[in-house]
This record gives C-alpha cells, structure tokens and sequence, in this order.
C-alpha cells in the first residue's frame, strides 16, 4: 500500500512508442521512391512553367515548350532545380527511420583501390559500348546532346550546363538509385543482386531522352554502379564515377560539335 501514500505515488509508465524502422523495405522504397521520382520531376518541370509564364505566350504554350526543351540554358536549369526537391524528398522519407541521412545514402568515403577499379570498369564498360557502336554504325553520341550543347554555348551557358550534367545529375541520380532504392531493397528479400539490377532498371527509365541502344549502356553502368556500391559500401564513389562518365560524354560531344 506505500505506493498509494503522497509520499510514494505510483510510477507512471509511458506508453510504449511504435519502434522506428531501420529502413524502408521493398514496398516502403517504392512508394517512396515515386515519391522522390516525383518531386525530381517536379522540380524540373517548374522551370518549364517559369519558361512559359516569361514568355507570356499562352496562345502557343505547346510551342514555348518545345522551344525551352530544346535550349540548352533551360535544361541545364531544370537538372541543377531537381537536386533540391529529389534530396528533400529522400530526407523526408529517411526521416520515418531510424537512421540518418548519410547512413541511409551511405554517404562515406571509400578506398583509392575502389575508385582506381571503379574507374578501370567504367572505362571498359564505355570500350565495350562504343566498340558495338562502330559496329553497328551508330552514331557515338546521340545527336539531341550535340543540339543541346550548341544551344548552351550560344546562350553562354556552357559553363552551366557543365555543372548540371557533371554535377547535379550524378548526385540527384546516385542519391536516388545507388542511395535511397539500393539501400531499402537491398535490405528487403530482394537482396544486394536484385537490388542491384532493380535499381539500374529504374535508373535506365529515367533517361528517356535516349534510344534503345543507349538505354542498353545505360543499364550496363547501372550494374557497374551498382557493383561498386555494393562492394564499397559508399555513394560517394558511384556520384564520382557517374561525374567523370558524364564529363567524359560531354567532352566528346564538345569535340563533336566543333567538327559537325
């Protein structure tokens, strides 16, 4: 009875909390997922409206937005502006967990051994692709990117559209795919393969500028990414190999577009 008395009053138990996940699994990182593919879209779209509400030609809105889609100085911020709301997105999902941000995405830095493989596979990957290229007589970049770039450069917005595919990309893409798909199906009974491959296909999917053809040699380095990330358990090491691909494709299409 002498925990009845005012001297002794009887403990109070808080009720229990719900446990916080350690991460999403396999549905939880695909709802989320089209919740950050979403917000990427997003953010790159409100810079084709901000186009189109400048231009104050609403009369021919399909044509203003075909002219923006095809200026270099558009895209270029329509990338950059889907960092922001993509990385957003993920943090407000990875705040439902128990982890922090950078443990989710795996954000840590990695071995010179991973990077020097990352880099020999990723040159061989490209070798390959640009051997069956010749081969099948195709052309070695596709030509939009050539257009784009010439776009970039007679609005003086080479220097950005740098940044943007170099930069913005790798790291909206590689948070997304390598960092927040990987890590929650990864975890779920899909494995490190199968997330590995189902995180490539996606990743594939978003480049729908691309033909059938390049959709292969974008799946191939999704796998290789994807490898890497496995391997050295860093993000990092895939955002910087994604970059030096990126900047070696643009510097070819420089090179292309001063010879065309």
């Amino acid at each position: 009875m002498d925990s009845l008395t005012r001297e002794n009053p009887p403990a109070i138990v808080p009720p229990e909390l719900p446990a916080r996940r350690h991460v999403w699994k396999f549905w939880g990182t695909l709802l989320w997922g089209v919740f950050a593919f979403a917000a990427l879209f997003a953010g790159q779209v409100l810079v084709l409206v901000y186009e189109v509400l400048r231009s104050g030609d609403m009369a021919d809105i399909a044509g203003t937005i075909r002219a923006a889609a095809a200026s270099g100085l558009t895209i270029s911020l329509s990338v950059i502006m889907g960092l922001p709301t993509v990385v957003a997105a993920i943090w407000f999902a990875i705040r439902f967990t128990d982890t922090s941000f950078a443990d989710y995405l795996a954000l840590r830095g990695t071995s010179w051994k991973n990077l020097l493989i990352g880099i020999v596979g990723l040159v061989g990957v490209i070798a390959i692709w640009e051997v069956l290229s010749r081969l099948s007589g195709r052309e070695s970049e596709p030509g939009f990117m050539v257009d784009v770039l010439k776009s970039a450069r007679a609005d003086g917005a080479l220097l950005l559209l740098i940044v943007a595919f170099c930069v913005a990309a790798p790291v909206s893409e590689e948070f997304f795919a390598r960092g927040f798909l990987y890590r929650g199906w990864s975890e779920s009974r899909l494995g490190p393969l199968g997330a590995i491959v189902l995180s490539s296909l996606v990743w594939t999917g978003l480049h729908l500028q691309y033909d059938w053809f390049f959709f292969g040699e974008v799946f191939t380095l999704g796998l290789w990414f994807g490898y890497l990330r496995y391997r050295s358990g860093s993000t990092w090491l895939t955002i910087v190999l994604h970059g030096l691909n990126n900047l070696g494709a643009v510097v070819q299409t420089i090179w292309l577009a001063g010879h065309g």
